[in-house]
């Protein structure tokens, strides 16, 4: 007989039905002529009682032991109201057994599968298959799986179609570096993995399927971090005949539909904000708006002063000096923020600057701060004045280059509002709109904000006069201060896209090297189109409150981006390599 029904599921509408249980022992107890067994599958856990009437049964449930895997036969029964467990799902009922068959014994597990694992990630990895029997590795892979259908059943009912990439392309420059494929047919040559589907999705709305999605696998070959992966999940959408409002809509009431399902959660709205103004009042261009802290610029304030610190700063226009008061920091201990100086130091601050406002009836008097000898009693009260200062509050400074300032402050407000708490709400999403088309880099040059296939806000003969300060149509959505996904109106012109291409220093037979299908493409009746990509691990990290995304992918890579479950990568031998026409050299050639 098989299994009638998983483990978790079974309920007191069960009661005095026979059933059939599959799974593995999470536990056993023997209490003297009764022996329990907690039984385990991937929708949770029941316990089935064996005593001495079950005879043989009985003394083969005194075998079993801990991931045993075994069949149940047995009746539902209630519990007794003494004996109800109201920590599990199934506590109101047991399940008295009959027949008991062990189909599989199991060695001593290499650690506990509990939800309080004290193992390091790097054991957890290697034996995945293990930690992924833990109800918190099971109960998020499989809210996964649900989310996933839902993100599908809208999309379809929307008209999108699901249509699949190639996964073996070419390299193409989207940020990151590619993993690469050595071809053993065409010599020397290589396929690229995909950072994204980002051209063949344009070339499907060239084809006139005006509607496509993918859940697709995409990969970048880049420093890891606890929100990134080499090879990542990523929600792919795109759409013919639309503008950015039209795909905003589509995805923001996407996501809603999405918590308001799977978390019982409702979004009212998602302001949207412009680049520059997350910038000035939050240092970022992913604000987490749960924290009611914000940057403010004092850069006029401080020109005249002979302090240099600031001073140098004030003058430059590279520069930016901003201030972050945070009210009731006051109680922030010097220890504390000896911490908050090492922290901004990792984004390149070279210190920081604090007032503590003890009574600030009393003037420069009831400031506390070894600065303020160094701005001067009315630049230090006009600072105050700026910031609208309380008693209680402490204020932190920063000045140098414009990026080092947003940076640091920006990382101080979110981690003073983790510390001390100040979130005003649990979910905040938001849009980030009017994004820079390009940004300089060291040598004076541009790189695409995003990519080189965004469209500008301009004209064609607009961005060539000034490229520096161009807005693309860009958008990304931002939830709890992390980018859940981002997008943008594509360029459709083969003019347009050609000028791009030579702001960027691409020049034309780079152009049709790499880029000489799409700009043929454009030739033949491009629409105008414009996508969203989401990354869903990260979108399923948030939903489940997990610290990384590590723990939503079923066998996720290191930060060192190897795989302990398989040791990959790993290496392969002279015959392969001499059928793909490599040779491997030592570090030292």
């Amino acid at each position: 007989m098989d299994r009638s029904i998983y483990c978790g599921l079974v309920t007191s509408a069960d009661i005095n039905k026979e059933i059939v249980l599959t799974g593995w022992v999470d536990r056993r107890r023997d209490h003297g002529g009764v022996i329990f067994l907690d039984l385990r599958d991937r929708e949770g856990v029941v316990q089935v009682v064996f005593d001495s009437d079950a005879k043989h049964y009985f003394e083969l449930a005194d075998s079993v032991r801990s991931e045993y895997v075994i069949k149940v036969k047995g009746n539902v029964r209630a519990r007794s109201e003494a004996t109800i467990n109201d920590t599990m799902g199934t506590g109101e009922i047991e399940v008295y057994g009959i027949e008991l068959d062990i189909l599989n014994t199991a060695q001593t597990p290499p650690f506990q599968l509990d939800d309080h694992v004290t193992v390091g990630e790097d054991v957890r990895l290697k034996y995945r298959y293990m930690d992924l029997r833990r109800t918190e590795m099971q109960n998020s892979l499989r809210f996964r799986s649900k989310v996933t259908s839902s993100i599908r059943n809208y999309l379809v009912d929307d008209g999108f179609l699901d249509i699949e990439t190639p996964i073996m392309t070419r390299a193409t420059p989207e940020g990151a570096r590619d993993y690469l494929i050595p071809s053993r047919t065409h010599a020397g040559q290589f396929f690229a993995m995909p950072q994204s589907p980002q051209l063949f999705k344009q070339m499907l709305m060239v084809s006139g399927f005006d509607r496509y999605y993918q859940i697709a696998k995409c990969f970048r070959d880049e420093d890891l971090r606890a929100d990134r992966q080499p090879e990542f999940t990523q929600i792919d959408i795109e759409a013919s005949f639309i503008d950015e409002d039209d795909i905003m809509s589509t995805t923001e009431t996407m996501v809603t539909q999405l918590f308001a399902e799977h978390m019982d959660v409702e979004f009212s709205s998602f302001p949207r904000m412009t680049y520059k103004e997350a910038m000035a009042r939050f240092g970022s261009d992913k604000p987490d708006l749960r924290i009611p802290l914000e940057l403010v610029e004092i850069k006029d304030l401080l020109k005249d002063i002979e302090f240099k610190v600031f001073a140098g700063p004030a003058n430059d226009p590279n520069c930016r000096v901003a201030a972050l008061k945070v009210p009731g920091g006051v109680e922030i201990s010097r220890k504390q923020i000896d911490d908050y100086t090492k922290f901004v130091g990792i984004y390149g601050a070279k210190g920081l600057a604090w007032i503590k406002v003890n009574a600030l009836e009393n003037g420069i008097e009831g400031l506390q701060s070894p600065i303020i000898k160094f701005l001067g009693d009315e630049v230090t009260l006009a600072i105050m004045s700026r910031l609208d200062a309380k008693n209680g509050d402490i204020v932190f400074f920063g000045a140098d280059k414009s990026s080092v300032v947003s940076e640091a402050l920006g990382a101080l407000r979110c981690k003073v509002g983790e510390d001390l708490n100040l979130y005003t709400c649990d979910w905040a999403p938001m849009w980030v709109i009017d994004f820079p088309m390009f940004e300089k880099t060291e040598s004076g040059g541009l790189t695409p904000l995003h990519h080189p296939f965004t469209a500008p806000s301009c004209s064609v003969d607009a961005l060539k006069l000034d490229p520096a300060n161009a807005l693309s149509r860009a958008y990304d959505m931002v939830l709890n201060g992390v980018e859940l996904g981002g997008g943008s109106i594509r360029i459709h012109d083969q003019d347009m896209q050609a000028v791009v291409f030579d702001i960027l220093g691409i020049g034309a037979e780079e152009q049709r090297e790499k880029f000489g299908f799409l700009l043929d493409a454009l030739k033949f009746g491009a629409p105008p189109h414009g996508g969203v990509a989401f990354g869903l691990d990260r979108l399923i990290m948030l939903m489940v409150g997990a610290d990384s995304i590590r723990d939503v992918i079923a066998f996720p890579k290191t930060q060192s981006a190897a795989c302990l479950l398989t040791d990959a990568p790993g290496r392969v031998d002279s015959a392969q390599l001499r059928e793909l026409n490599i040779r491997l050299r030592s570090k030292d050639d």
